[in-house]
């Protein structure tokens, strides 16, 4: 439904075809943080459209886009996700090969980072939900740099407040997005909005906050948030660097 919507604003008709659909075809990268429901609810529909929809122009051959994210990740999306709905194509079965190119990381020096063009994407693990200790369940945010001009920005993913294992990031990105939810809870799974306000001055200034809840627009909330640079909106491009 979000891209829906989104093909139709100002800067995304790329994101349309003609027949006004989602044109996927024109989504060439997508990384994937963690397997929760609302941050790969749409994979199911994209890879169905670009097989049986979409063409490669140059191959004749079903669309397939890039699907980046750790080994651990990218197993349990198939098993535990995608595969009851994408495991068979008339007369066989399916993989996950068969709708996308893998590009499959490791979270160690060296094997966790991916080029887009000039710009280098390293991931960190985040602390957004543990079974017996911190960080035993797969779930990552993204530093993103700018080498040729020593430009960058953080992405938190999903996560619990953890601000000594991202201070240095966040200290030198120009701009940050943080998770955030608007409530205190006990034994949470995102930061919340008083944990946030503890951030320094001059991170909170460059920050944008995302993953808030639908009270989003409360008027109680308006002071607190005014001390960051704001609400991650929906439909808008950001420019990092």
């Amino acid at each position: 439904m979000a891209l829906y919507q989104l093909k139709d604003k100002p800067g995304f008709e790329y994101l349309s075809t003609p027949w006004k659909a989602i044109n996927y075809p024109a989504i060439r990268k997508v990384f994937v943080t963690h397997q929760h429901a609302d941050h790969i609810g749409g994979l199911e529909e994209m890879a169905l459209t670009n097989t049986f929809v979409f063409k490669d122009s140059k191959t004749g051959k079903p669309f397939k886009a890039e699907l980046i994210s750790t080994i651990n990740i990218l197993v349990n999306l198939w098993d535990h996700s995608l595969k009851g709905g994408l495991n068979t194509i008339q007369n066989r079965y399916a993989l996950l090969q068969d709708y996308f190119f893998i590009r499959a990381l490791i979270c160690q020096p060296g094997k966790n980072q991916f080029a887009v063009g000039p710009y280098l994407f390293e991931i960190f693990p985040t602390d957004h939900v543990h079974i017996e200790r911190k960080y035993d369940w797969p779930s990552y945010g993204l530093y993103i740099c700018d080498p040729q001009r020593g430009r960058s920005a953080f992405f938190s993913g999903d996560t619990r407040f953890d601000y000594p294992a991202y201070m240095q990031m966040m200290d030198k990105a120009d701009v940050c997005f943080h998770d955030c939810q608007l409530f205190d809870q006990p034994d949470a799974v995102h930061a919340s909005l008083n944990e946030c306000l503890s951030l320094p001055e001059q991170l909170r200034k460059k920050t944008y906050l995302y993953h808030y809840g639908d009270n989003y627009d409360d008027k109680t909330g308006e002071k607190p948030v005014s001390n960051f640079k704001g609400f991650a909106r929906a439909h808008v491009r950001y420019k990092l660097f």
